[in-house]
């Protein structure tokens, strides 16, 4: 019983800790008489968010869909790259380096790039969420393959296996820990992303309602915006990690099968059943036990 009411705490933790901060933002901007020009209360949030929620809905499902086109190509080009890099260690050595300095250059320096590339729109929303959310795959991809046991690898090749054969059968599904880990990560960068760039070069998104509530000084409107895109991203985190519960079971030690196994482990207080007692009065003698105690006298 303990057990499952602390699992129970614990799935609806993040719920308690976000109604306490709730109630505590709007305690503090009641008490307070904070300005709604600066910070608004949740209570005019929510008030902004219905009275406005049509038109909220229609830059969030433009922000949905070309985060979604965006995150699609970070996986294929992400996943792709990563095995380049991680079944090679020449491609590693060489690629490695200049991945690192190009994920350090701030993305949203592309965002005037792209828009004299691609005029505004969604193609430069939608490669800036690329450009920032392929990097967490690919090096994630890559560290899976990279990490391989040698020894099993060995192994695998005195039994015949080959170098592709290795990284196909197991190394890519030893890496499938690494790669949901990664799309979690990946996938609240890519609304980042996609925010950022409708702010500049769009006009439609959650980007550009922030920026037109902003100059309308409707702070309330601007609030339910970015909560709009925090639930979007929390809701597909969430949806990654249930395909990888049921996906990669076998990675995680203490699954449902596990907690259900120590519960119906027998208690220290419970009776031994007949087969047990058996096991344990009538153990088999050694062989050495014989031999030691019926030696043949010397002649």
């Amino acid at each position: 019983m303990y057990k499952l009411n602390n699992k129970q705490l614990q799935r609806w933790s993040p719920w308690i800790l976000l109604l306490a901060v709730i109630v505590l933002w709007q305690v503090v901007c009641s008490a307070f008489q904070v300005s709604p020009f600066i910070f608004p209360s949740p209570a005019l949030i929510l008030k902004d968010f219905m009275e406005y929620h049509s038109v909220i809905a229609d830059h969030a499902w433009r922000t949905f869909w070309v985060t979604m086109a965006g995150f699609g190509i970070a996986i294929v080009v992400g996943v792709l790259l990563g095995f380049l890099i991680g079944s090679s260690r020449l491609a590693y050595a060489a690629i490695y380096p200049l991945m690192t300095a190009f994920n350090a250059l701030p993305k949203a320096a592309f965002v005037p790039i792209l828009v004299v590339w691609f005029g505004i729109g969604v193609g430069p929303a939608i490669l800036t969420a690329f450009l920032i959310s392929f990097f967490p795959i690919t090096v994630n991809i890559a560290t899976g393959l990279a990490t391989l046991e040698p020894e099993l690898e060995d192994v695998l090749r005195v039994l015949g296996a080959k170098r592709w054969d290795v990284l196909i059968k197991v190394g890519l599904p030893r890496s499938l820990p690494y790669f949901y880990g990664s799309l979690k990560v990946a996938i609240t960068l890519a609304f980042v992303g996609t925010t950022v760039s409708e702010m500049t070069a769009a006009n439609e998104g959650i980007g550009y309602l922030l920026i037109s509530a902003g100059s309308a000084m409707q702070m309330g409107l601007a609030f339910a915006g970015l909560v709009v895109v925090g639930a979007m991203a929390m809701a597909m985190y969430e949806l990654f990690a249930v395909i990888e519960q049921r996906t990669t079971r076998w990675a995680h030690r203490a699954g449902p099968t596990a907690v259900r196994t120590i519960n119906e482990a027998p208690s220290m207080n419970q009776p031994m059943t007949h087969s047990t007692t058996h096991r344990s009065t009538h153990r088999p003698t050694h062989p050495m036990t014989y031999r030691t105690t019926h030696r043949p006298a010397h002649p």
